[in-house]
């Protein structure tokens, strides 16, 4: 893998990884911050008799009303704004219109293009009470999502990132997703590199300053096998056990990461009480 000036490369995939500057990172620091606060808008939406349609919505017309675009919308035929996975499915649910229900978890991923770069952001809604598994299922995600990305500082590697997650992880008798990974972006959606949420110290690729991606671990409460449904896209637990998932968009500055999409309210996890 062959390291790149985004500013001298086509506005494509090349097989490289993209190095960006300064005014990149400004872009992103916009854009992600749009997507934190969409995301913000919906700990007050989301609540039992909702539907996952009626969250689609309001992400799509908070974009327009922001001048910004929902990245999703037809991207490789997909027709939503939003990917919302509820209770067992583990990432890619398309939104419908049934009501959620007290005692669910759901994941709402939101891509909002600003001024050409994505920010990109998931989190986990509680509906209500749940059960103390599936908090402890939302705790364990968001920390090790924050572990992960504890770990990114230049001339670390993206293996020292999946261990970090994974060790985390499966210490607590969870399982980590191995079927989907975090990716590349900026002017892109996805781009290089992969960012894989288990490995070992040191190995992958060498995190350099102005690299752009996502952490994005998918922990099961049950065991890490996934299948994809008929639509060709919702992907669900085999084992039907709950799933969950934080993101964050992330650059490699000169001395560790800067996250681009921290909530600007302080809603980390749920329950959300700004």
């Amino acid at each position: 893998m062959t390291y790149v000036d985004a500013a001298c490369v086509p506005l494509r995939k090349t097989g490289q990884i993209k190095i960006y500057g300064p005014a990149a990172f400004d872009g992103m620091r916009k854009a992600g911050r749009l997507a934190a606060e969409c995301l913000d808008m919906l700990a007050e939406e989301i609540k039992p008799g909702v539907s996952s349609a009626r969250i689609d919505r309001l992400v799509f017309e908070f974009g327009l009303d922001h001048h910004a675009l929902p990245a999703t919308l037809m991207y490789r035929g997909y027709r939503k704004a939003t990917c919302t996975s509820i209770n067992h499915v583990v990432c890619h649910g398309i939104p419908g219109e049934k009501p959620l229900r007290e005692g669910d978890i759901v994941n709402v991923d939101v891509t909002l293009i600003l001024d050409g770069w994505h920010g990109d952001s998931s989190r986990m809604y509680a509906l209500g009470e749940i059960p103390r598994r599936a908090e402890r299922l939302l705790e364990v995600t968001y920390e090790a999502m924050m572990r992960g990305i504890a770990a990114i500082k230049p001339g670390g590697s993206t293996g020292d990132i999946g261990h970090a997650i994974q060790t985390y992880v499966e210490a607590q008798q969870m399982s980590v997703v191995r079927d989907f990974c975090g990716h590349g972006l900026g002017r892109l959606f996805h781009d290089e590199p992969n960012i894989v949420h288990v490995g070992r110290p040191g190995e992958g690729i060498v995190l350099k300053p102005g690299m752009f991606f996502t952490v994005e671990p998918m922990i099961n409460l049950g065991r890490p096998h996934v299948k994809v449904l008929s639509d060709g896209w919702t992907a669900v637990t085999r084992d039907r056990s709950l799933s969950a998932q934080f993101e964050h968009s992330v650059g490699v500055t000169e001395t560790g990461v800067e996250i681009f999409t921290l909530s600007p309210k302080g809603l980390t996890r749920p329950p959300y009480r700004a």
